[in-house]
């Protein structure tokens, strides 16, 4: 405990002196070379550094002394005092302490530890170690079980044969019934090479089995699919975030588009959280010409200002219709804000996050990390897109309980390229304004039972209906979705109003499936195809039906049109 103790105290101590001089000190020319990034969790940052020039604030050696004394003495009050005693987790406490001083200076400067900053590092990465599953949570008869749903192609999981409904019950040798689907995950994964050892419930034997899976490198595309939604209209989902590889794949995933007669686009930014801003900066560049301004940055000190335009000599011009959401946020608004403001392209969705922070990162001794606001961006007509974090709390600023005012709003106002008012302090307004579709409270209660139907269908426990059965289908991963692929017919739907009546748990339903007639097939024909084709292919079923995505089809002759007009203002 005492070595546990000196271990919070040298990070408190770490920690306090390096923020004295970080923010009394300017910081020399030469810094840490990191690579740059505009995150909404956190992500790896930019250059971080500190001279060694003098200042009022905190430099006084007394004045840091006593800071580290009061939480020294604080830390050991409560070790030998506090009701809970040696249960009290040092590390925890130091975490707390760190977090919510960083928390008085805005809701996106924060502290890991090296658990979480390790996982941090990994999310920016177009990789992690595991077994290369999705799992996800659902509740039968009041417990709640974490189920295989997906395997990706050649990962370990796939060699064990893991297949859709296969429900894990043990990770090595520890029960996770009742668990989140994401502590599940997180003991799944680990070092690249180890044995994790999953306790499995077949979905078609029922039969309990225990086995070793290696983990290995599994990929972590940031854009999950690109295909042709209508005629010469291209889809590309990019909602796994900026990562190291975006821009990359973006390139590839045009050119096969191209290819197949690609004439306009739909960019899919919603729930795009953010990532590396370079990678950010390339996405946009791929649609605007040479010289176009993409965003500035403009921090404390002259190292951290900057500007990025566009370098493409030979820009995209086609069509173009960018949707977003609550959820897209930093880096995706980046790109938005750029085509917004050039534009570009048509803004179809809901109002975005409104994060226009940017943050540093610094390594701390152990494995943590410390990552601190030291900039804002605007966009190329000079937004700043951020929303107000100084006189609302942190809950309601992460779910946007506040919204500006016109009279604030227009304090803000911009134009575009064309002359088209914009506004900052509050995200990126879309062009035109589609709410989503939420499920309503029935449906939801739902889910659960059409995946445990579909679980009994494709493995052969419903009579009558065998050409279901997976292993009749043959299922290259993340094939395109025909409207002949696994077609919800009425007796299948017949097949599953009895499967609900025989379960006292939910029997509940019946009432209302004739209404819901329409929900049902396609959530059924969702659940089917990620059963045979696997994540990928089953999001195209709900694309399909998508009213954003039909919005932006129906609006591409708009984007047609401005597609023309931003090329004579960008000339």
């Amino acid at each position: 405990m005492r070595k546990s103790f000196a271990f919070c105290f040298f990070i408190f101590l770490f920690f306090v002196v390096s923020a004295a001089l970080i923010f009394s000190q300017e910081r020399e020319k030469t810094a840490l070379q990191m690579p740059e990034v505009e995150p909404f969790s956190i992500n790896i940052g930019k250059s971080f550094a500190a001279s060694s020039s003098h200042s009022k604030t905190l430099s006084n050696k007394t004045d840091r002394n006593v800071i580290v004394e009061d939480f020294t003495d604080a830390l050991e009050i409560i070790r030998n005092n506090h009701v809970g005693g040696k249960k009290n987790d040092c590390n925890r406490l130091t975490k707390t302490s760190i977090s919510a001083m960083l928390r008085t200076l805005d809701p996106h400067s924060n502290y890991f530890d090296s658990t979480d900053y390790e996982e941090l590092l990994t999310d920016q990465q177009s990789e992690y170690f595991g077994i290369g599953a999705t799992i996800v949570n659902f509740e039968k008869a009041g417990e709640i079980d974490t189920y295989i749903v997906s395997t990706f192609p050649d990962s370990t999981a796939n060699r064990a044969q893991l297949k859709f409904g296969d429900k894990i019950t043990a990770v090595n040798g520890e029960k996770v019934s009742g668990k989140d689907s994401g502590i599940v995950r997180d003991k799944v994964r680990g070092r690249q090479g180890s044995i994790v050892r999953l306790t499995i419930e077949r979905a078609e034997t029922k039969r309990i089995e225990t086995i070793e899976i290696k983990r290995s490198r599994v990929p972590q595309p940031s854009l999950p699919d690109a295909y042709i939604l209508r005629p010469g209209i291209g889809y590309l989902d990019l909602s796994n975030g900026f990562n190291y590889t975006t821009a990359d794949e973006l390139s590839v995933a045009l050119k096969e588009l191209h290819a197949q007669g690609m004439n306009s686009l739909i960019l899919d930014l919603r729930d795009n959280p953010g990532g590396i801003l370079d990678q950010s900066v390339k996405v946009a560049e791929k649609f605007l010409p040479i010289g176009s301004t993409i965003v500035a940055q403009r921090g404390r000190y002259g190292i951290d200002n900057r500007v990025w335009n566009s370098a493409n000599k030979t820009a995209e011009n086609l069509p173009l219709v960018v949707l977003v959401n609550e959820n897209s946020a930093s880096a995706s608004e980046i790109v938005a804000g750029a085509l917004q403001d050039h534009d570009r392209a048509l803004i179809i969705g809901e109002k975005t996050f409104g994060k226009g922070l940017v943050q540093s990162i610094i390594n701390l001794p152990y494995g943590s990390g410390l990552t601190l606001t030291t900039a804002r961006y605007f966009t190329p007509s000079g937004r700043s897109i951020q929303r107000d974090y100084e006189h609302i709390d942190t809950y309601d600023y992460f779910n946007h309980k506040v919204n500006l005012t016109e009279q604030d709003k227009n304090k803000t106002a911009a134009k575009t390229a064309s002359g088209r008012k914009v506004f900052g302090g509050d995200g990126i307004s879309p062009d035109e304004t589609v709410k989503k579709m939420n499920l309503t409270a029935f449906q939801i209660q739902m889910l659960d039972s059409l995946f445990f139907f579909a679980r009994e269908l494709v493995n052969g426990g419903i009579g009558g209906f065998e050409n279901y059965k997976s292993q009749n289908i043959s299922n290259p991963y993340g094939q395109r979705v025909k409207p002949t692929d696994a077609p919800v017919t009425d007796e299948l739907l017949a097949a599953y109003t009895s499967f609900i009546a025989q379960d006292i748990s939910l029997k509940k339903l019946l009432p209302n499936l004739v209404k819901e007639r329409n929900f049902i097939k396609l959530r059924l024909r969702y659940n089917l195809i990620m059963a045979y084709y696997g994540s990928v292919s089953a999001n195209q079923v709900l694309i399909e039906e998508d009213s954003q995505v039909g919005k932006a089809v129906e609006s591409l002759p708009s984007a047609r049109l401005l597609a023309v007009a931003a090329r004579k203002n960008l000339k």
